[in-house]
């Protein structure tokens, strides 16, 4: 046995961690975000609640291995060798493909990813032989694939979206038409029998999708199937009474259904999707074993039809390390932020979505649709509807949605996913959860007219996500698993490298970034005056040691440095329009603090966005200025920048001192420096000026030069209006206010 098949199975296996680690970073939109959006219990009480699901979930499953062994291709027709360059194309793709998707912040499905990156990877696999074999054609490639497995993912999409999204509007505009937002009350008499409904979904959901394996066979499981009416009836006597029990201790039964659901759904993903997921590195463990025995690579991989259930050691192994990254990923938080964002009852958050012809054409139409049945519709059946869902926040928790909704959002999820189990219809977990979710919160009226455009372009940007995985897929997997045949231990070497850079760069290298950012937002609305002063200070340090960069990369034409120095002004800019987006959060919780603060807070998110847009301004052209091959500054050019450049340095570094010790003593000099260096800033745009109407210097060069001026000018002008703000908010509100200090709502 060559040492490189040795070498190529322990890539799998840390292929395989790394594809767990971005498979369930994706997949935790599934089982979290009803708990997470409604504020059920606290964040580390759901993971808790989900870790234990996955556990069980792991433990009770006796899932086959059989769609990475036979259920994309068949294995007879292949040789150790080349089944070994499917498996490595298959989780080299793999992980790429949703590393991208987790990056983005989008939501998929795992199962899609992996049934057609098989696909693609089989397939070129399949056509390097048949192009390599004279006596084969291109029409031999259906005894070498199995199509049909890839047009039933297909449906799935399509059946997933389109039922989903309905049951999920329908059941929530119905569920709110009995309670309102104002539920209180009605809740205390029906809310048993209500929540019985929901827990009788969740409990038969976990039984036969998370537990079927494990009571498939049972004489019980056999009564239910027959009598299957029944057993849900009684189910849901058995719940009600016993969530009508706890109702008189005065425990929320709305808490402890979202949990459940919470745990059922977290079962169902470790007894089922996990078990596809790490099939491919053990299929690839099993043929190395085979061609170990039979002492040649070159066996052929007939043995592989055979199913044998997923070894114990590995699934528990893997449900460690789905647990693990359950509570440290912080890109399954970000993944989670697009769903809970898109189905926000508040819009006042900054759209993360843009619009699009589609998506306002949808709203237009919807806007005459309902005006047209409001004109047939009587005033007091409308009045009627209008106070039914008439937001009241009467949780008081300022969650994105209630646990109504939420309730809602997992029991149709459940009883959609079993229904179709039942009924052998391969809908997508994650497509099903995802569109309930969407559904629901335009039922709720969450897609009001101020956001209506942007959710709807957000659905459609992830929908169509769906469906680029299956195309994405089978590209990236088609790709590597021609190269890696085709070039054998190179491109294999050259592959695992890449793969194992963009894992690195995505979840280590941003690492940084993303806590600075999330740092200026959580700095922002924590809200001492003390932290966003901080913040402040971080941001100019951060542009000041951009702009010097920036000058020094443009005088030595380091292209290199200019496009890192664009990307980061971009992240900077990026994180002051985070800090936008909260405006209207964080002005609600800093209402009771005075109108100073908030007009502080105002002003100071204005003006460091004019400091990012600025500097944004000047790196951009300086790079393509430099990216295009133009003809550098002169020596003029380089002097006079350089010594605005330190100019700059000096009031940045002071301002930054100033709102450090809340010590304006310095203020007027800073003021004086600024004008010295405006003036400093026309003398030089003047002698720039004589020099184009002398026909001296380059024509390129000369407007980069004067763009460089100009947004100097602008970022110092905005970190002086940003200084004189301080001082006014240090001079009124400490008065006024006392030095108040704020904290965070738990």
């Amino acid at each position: 046995m060559s040492e490189f098949y040795t070498v190529a199975v322990a890539v799998l296996a840390v292929l395989a961690v790394s594809g767990l680690y971005v498979g369930v970073t994706n997949d935790a939109v599934n089982f979290l975000n009803s708990a997470i959006g409604s504020k059920a219990a606290g964040m580390r009480t759901i993971l808790a609640v989900a870790s234990v699901g996955i556990i069980l979930g792991v433990i009770s499953s006796s899932g086959m291995m059989e769609v990475a062994r036979n259920g994309m291709f068949n294995p007879s027709f292949f040789t150790f060798g080349e089944v070994m360059a499917i498996y490595l194309g298959v989780m080299l793709a793999n992980v790429i493909l949703l590393d991208i998707y987790n990056s983005m912040g989008l939501p998929t499905s795992t199962t899609v990813s992996l049934i057609f990156c098989l696909l693609g990877a089989a397939v070129a696999v399949s056509a390097y032989k048949i192009s390599s074999e004279p006596t084969l054609s291109a029409g031999d490639l259906g005894d070498f694939i199995n199509t049909s497995r890839a047009m039933g993912i297909i449906s799935a999409i399509l059946l997933s979206v389109a039922i989903a999204f309905t049951c999920g509007t329908v059941t929530m505009w119905i569920s709110r038409m009995i309670f309102s937002f104002r539920y209180m009350a009605l809740f205390r008499r029906f809310g048993a029998m209500w929540c019985g409904v929901s827990l009788t979904a969740i409990v038969y959901f976990a039984l036969f999708k998370g537990l079927k394996s494990t009571f498939a066979e049972s004489a019980a499981a056999v009564w239910i199937d027959h009598n299957l009416p029944v057993a849900l009836a009684l189910c849901w006597v058995a719940c009600s009474v016993l969530l009508a029990f706890l109702q008189l201790f005065r425990i929320n039964i709305l808490r402890i259904t979202i949990l459940s659901g919470t745990f059922a759904l977290a079962l169902a993903f470790a007894g089922n999707d996990l078990v596809n997921f790490i099939g491919v590195p053990v299929a690839g463990f099993d043929a190395y074993s085979i061609a170990r025995e039979a002492g040649n690579t070159d066996v052929v991989m007939s043995a592989l039809n055979e199913n044998i259930p997923a070894n114990m050691i590995f699934m528990l192994t893997a449900g460690a390390i789905m647990v693990l990254t359950l509570w440290t990923s912080r890109k399954a938080m970000h993944v989670t932020e697009t769903e809970i964002s898109l189905s926000a009852q508040s819009s006042d958050d900054e759209p993360q979505y843009g619009s699009n012809v589609f998506s306002r054409g949808i709203v237009r139409l919807s806007i005459n649709a309902a005006t047209a049945i409001e004109r047939v519709t009587p005033l007091k059946v409308r009045e009627f509807v209008a106070r039914r869902f008439e937001y009241v926040d009467v949780e008081h928790s300022g969650a994105p949605y209630d646990m109504i909704r939420a309730t809602v959002n997992l029991t149709t999820s459940a009883l959609l996913i079993s229904l179709a189990t039942s009924l052998k219809l391969p809908l997508s977990t994650t497509y099903v959860c995802f569109m309930v979710a969407m559904g629901s919160s335009l039922a709720d009226k969450a897609w009001g007219r101020e956001s209506a455009v942007y959710r709807i372009t957000g659905v459609m940007t992830v929908v169509m996500g769906w469906f680029t995985t299956a195309i994405g897929g089978f590209a990236i997997a088609f790709a590597t698993g021609l190269l890696l045949i085709w070039g054998g231990i190179p491109a294999f070497a050259a592959m695992t490298l890449l793969c194992g850079y963009m894992l690195v760069k995505s979840n280590f290298k941003k690492k940084s970034r993303e806590e600075a950012a999330a740092s200026a937002v959580d700095g922002a609305t924590a809200g001492t005056v003390d932290d966003i002063a901080e913040e402040v200070c971080r941001m100019m340090q951060t542009a000041t040691r951009i702009y010097d960069r920036t000058i020094v990369a443009v005088f030595k034409e380091n292209r290199k440095a200019l496009r890192d120095l664009v990307r980061e002004s971009e992240d900077i800019y990026r994180d002051s329009r985070k800090l936008r987006s909260g405006l209207m959060p964080t002005l609600r919780r800093l209402k009771g603090a005075g109108l100073e603060l908030s007009l502080y807070y105002i002003q100071m998110v204005d003006y460091l966005s004019e400091i990012a847009e600025a500097l944004v301004h000047i790196t951009r052209p300086t790079f393509e200025h430099i990216d295009n091959n133009h003809e550098g500054l002169s020596r003029e050019q380089a002097t006079d920048l350089m010594h605005i450049n330190d100019d700059v340095a000096e009031i940045y570094g002071s301002i930054n001192r100033i709102l450090v010790t809340n010590d304006f003593s310095e203020i007027d000099s800073v003021l004086s420096m600024r004008e010295d260096l405006f003036e400093r800033i026309a003398a030089t745009t003047k002698s720039e000026l004589v020099r184009i109407n002398e026909g001296e210097g380059n024509t390129k060069a000369s407007i980069l030069y004067l763009t460089i001026l100009s947004e100097t000018r602008t970022m110092v002008l905005q970190a002086r209006n940003l200084l004189k703000a301080q001082r006014y908010f240090s001079e009124h509100a400490d008065a006024r206010m006392g030095r108040v200090r704020y904290t965070r709502n738990s």
